[in-house]
């Protein structure tokens, strides 16, 4: 499976984007993991395949995962950005039946991986 990312750029505080993610077929669970400067690799969201939603705490009501099956592609509207939002945001996938919420914490269970797209958030 192949995963192309793509809507990063720069942006100001408080403002918005969507990245957009191509799956080259169509994969049950699919998020998104971000690694900012001096910071770990983390989960962001996750929608399963059940289509259930899990969200790492510090984008609740900010960001919002979803994905279009027809067309094999997963977004992430990100609204009020901040400053510490700022990151490299990579799409991952996985044939599994695991929760959202286990695989926010579990890149592991994610064999397929996009390239990244860079976001930046100007303060």
């Amino acid at each position: 499976v192949q995963l192309v990312e793509s809507g990063g750029g720069s942006v100001q505080a408080g403002g918005s984007l969507r990245l957009s993610c191509v799956a080259s077929r169509y994969v049950p669970a699919m998020g998104w993991f971000r690694q900012g400067p001096g910071k770990e690799h983390e989960g962001v969201a996750i929608i399963d395949r059940e289509g259930v939603t899990t969200y790492t705490d510090s984008v609740k009501g900010r960001f919002t995962i979803s994905r279009d099956n027809a067309v094999n592609t997963l977004y992430l509207q990100m609204s009020s950005l901040r400053p510490e939002d700022a990151a490299m945001y990579t799409c991952a996938a996985a044939v599994t039946a695991l929760g959202s919420r286990n695989l926010l914490r579990d890149p592991h269970a994610f064999p397929y991986w996009g390239q990244g797209t860079q976001v930046t958030v100007d303060s």
